[in-house]
């Protein structure tokens, strides 16, 4: 089974005590990773392809993303991320007040009807994850990453998500640790972990992680 293009965003608010994500637990109908704690994400859709948000990547990680993708791919790959995240949240992530997006899909005219125009400059790009073989479904993920002050409204109502994650909260990168997990989720959180205990520009040299499972053995390339 070819793995399908897929986009995880993880949201990081940087609270007093220490910095918190936020994540939600998959019904244990899904077939998919059912129970399991994840950040919002899921698969890129048509219409992701052909939206157009008010600002795109910056160069910098469009550069790391065009290593395995187009620029369409990309843009498309980091406008699931924002559109997944609404859907399964409610939160509006992108530029209040900037020119309204052209667009005919229901879900991106939903979105853009709060005044709220998606924007990528925001995003940063901090891994891929290839799900196994030997799973019933497979994504080609591309995991981003945000800071909360791009959301709008309130970051604690989710009275708009779609009901696909359950006990929706922020919870500290370390408390977040202890859930039950898949194993590329946990090693996401030392990704963020990793990248938030250095200032912003150490950061982007850090290298992209890239996971992927030959036979049934975890192997991580950096890019």
């Amino acid at each position: 089974m070819r793995p399908r293009s897929a986009a995880t965003l993880i949201i990081v608010r940087r609270d007093r005590a220490g910095p918190e994500v936020l994540m939600g637990r998959r019904s244990a109908s899904h077939s998919f990773l059912p129970g399991k704690f994840v950040f919002p994400g899921g698969r890129v859709d048509r219409e992701d392809l052909y939206a157009r948000p008010h600002t795109d990547l910056r160069q910098e990680v469009a550069a790391r993303l065009a290593a395995t993708c187009t620029p369409n791919q990309a843009r498309a790959l980091a406008m699931a991320a924002i559109r997944e995240t609404f859907e399964e949240t409610g939160l509006l992530i992108g530029s209040k007040g900037a020119p309204p997006m052209q667009t005919r899909t229901k879900v991106w005219t939903d979105f853009c009807s709060y005044g709220v125009t998606p924007s990528l400059a925001i995003l940063d790009y901090i891994g891929r994850a290839i799900t196994p073989s030997f799973q019933p479904k497979r994504f080609d993920a591309r995991f981003f990453m945000v800071e909360a002050e791009h959301i709008h409204g309130d970051l604690h109502d989710m009275t708009n998500a779609s009901g696909e994650l359950l006990e929706i909260h922020w919870l500290p990168v370390t408390e977040a640790k202890k859930l039950e997990l898949q194993g590329i989720t946990l090693l996401m959180l030392d990704e963020v972990q990793k990248r938030l205990e250095m200032s912003p520009a150490k950061a982007l040299d850090l290298p992209i992680p890239f996971y992927y499972f030959r036979g049934k053995k975890r192997r991580r390339e950096d890019h």
